[in-house]
Order: structure tokens, then sequence, then C-alpha cells
């Protein structure tokens, strides 16, 4: 249990959980531990990695590279970055060594490592790669406001606040809607669940799990005035569906 040991040549994808150092898993304590390059995502518009911060007490001998990254929504100014990443894990891997590339949240949400899978597959041979899970900032949330997701044939829905539009017509085939990415749309989502009846149910949670950091509002009707920032969840409680609603025909 959490002693699994990062092997040489072989490239590790680590979900470091939410914030809280705690909820990072055994598993990748045990394989940042035992690695020889940990590399680790930070935007350009921090002074310091947030995933390292994570996997602290983790980290003794290691080699540590933070990948600063661009928070444009440029493809190309993106895909060139992680390009570059890439190239480092396949020299690395090649050299001998063993690498992990840190990651906050779990590697396959909305995460920087899906540009680094990406740009690794095919380079390190299938068996020499792995993704190691992590604790999602929608978990974490849900937690933090004791939210049942789903139940029964309940549908569970994920997706950025970036298109108010999509947004209001997710709200017809779910019945639990987590939004990512609220940020500057905080005012025009407040506006559409009251539109629809939904605030005073809905859970708003920034920075879910981040010691001194974590925010929680529950009921968005009541408003909010802090700043909402890009790591925030918006759950949105839409109804229940039972098991009689899906009889098949």
């Amino acid at each position: 249990m959490g002693d699994e040991i990062a092997r040489k040549g072989h490239f590790y994808v680590i979900g470091v959980g939410p914030g809280a150092p705690d909820l990072m898993t055994l598993r990748a304590a045990s394989i940042i531990r035992s690695c020889d390059v940990l590399i680790a995502p930070r935007a350009e518009t921090s002074t310091e990695s947030l995933a390292l911060q994570v996997a602290a007490a983790c980290i003794d001998r290691q080699e540590v590279i933070e990948q600063i990254y661009p928070m444009a929504r440029d493809q190309r100014q993106t895909e060139s970055c992680w390009a570059r990443v890439a190239d480092i894990v396949v020299e690395r891997c090649q050299r001998g060594q063993s690498v992990a590339h840190l990651t906050i949240g779990d590697p396959l949400l909305y995460s920087t490592a899906g540009y680094v899978i990406d740009q690794v597959t095919g380079r390190i041979p299938a068996d020499h790669w792995h993704v190691i899970p992590g604790v999602a900032a929608f978990q974490a949330a849900a937690a933090a406001v004791r939210r049942t997701l789903t139940r029964q044939n309940d549908r569970l829905l994920l997706m950025p606040a970036t298109d108010i539009n999509e947004v209001e017509a997710a709200l017809g085939v779910c019945e639990t809607l987590v939004l990512y990415k609220v940020g500057p749309r905080l005012k025009q989502l407040e506006a559409l669940l009251e539109e629809h009846k939904l605030a005073a149910e809905s859970d708003l949670v920034c920075h879910a799990s981040q010691p001194e950091k974590e925010t929680i509002l529950r009921g968005l009707d009541a408003g909010c005035d802090a700043k909402v920032g890009y790591m925030s969840t918006v759950i949105v409680p839409v109804g229940r569906r039972r098991w009689a609603d899906t009889r098949e025909e």
C-alpha cells in the first residue's frame, strides 16, 4: 500500500489532489519520493507552483523543473510550451531516469498534463508511462458542502462555465451540473440560476481543500462580492432522476 517505487526510464503523470497535502494518494506520494526528476507546472501569473506546494513533504533529493505555462487562450502557444516539456521527458527517460509530471487535481480533468500525454504518446513505450489519478476539485468541493452528487440513475455533467448559453442548455440534460472556470462569469451565472429557480440551492467553492484559501458560499442567490478566481467550482443540483423515470420500454 503506497509503496510502489518509480522505475528507471519510466514516466509518471501524477495528480496530487485539489490542494490539501493529505488528500494526495499514497501511491502518488511514493512515486514522487522515489523519482529522479519532477516537472511541475506554474502559471505565468503565479510566483510558485501549487502542485509543488502540495507535494513539498515528499521532495528531497529530486531534480525539480518548474514549467511556466501561458494562461492565454492560444492553442499554438500552449502546444509549443508542452512540446518542450515532452522533449525533456523523453530525453530523461531515454537517459534512464524516472520522471514525474505533477499536476493539481486529477491529470485527466482540465489538466496541463493532458497536453504532455498527447505529446509523449508514441515517443515512450506504452508500458513505460503511467497515470496516477488524484482527487478532483469537484469531489473536494462536494465534500466541503456535503453535497451528494448522484443517486440511482442521476446524470452528472462536468463542464467549464465559459459559455453561459451552453450552461443553460446543460441544465436540461443532467440532475447535477458541476461548473469549472467560473471566474468573471459568476454574475451571469447567478442571474441564469435565479431565472431557473436554482440559485438558492447551488454552491460555490473556491480553492477547495486548500489551507487558509478555501471559500464556501451556500446559495448563489445571496450574491458574492468576493474575488472568484480560476480555481472555483459551482455545484448546481438540478433535480433527481428516479428509477421509475428511466424504466426501459
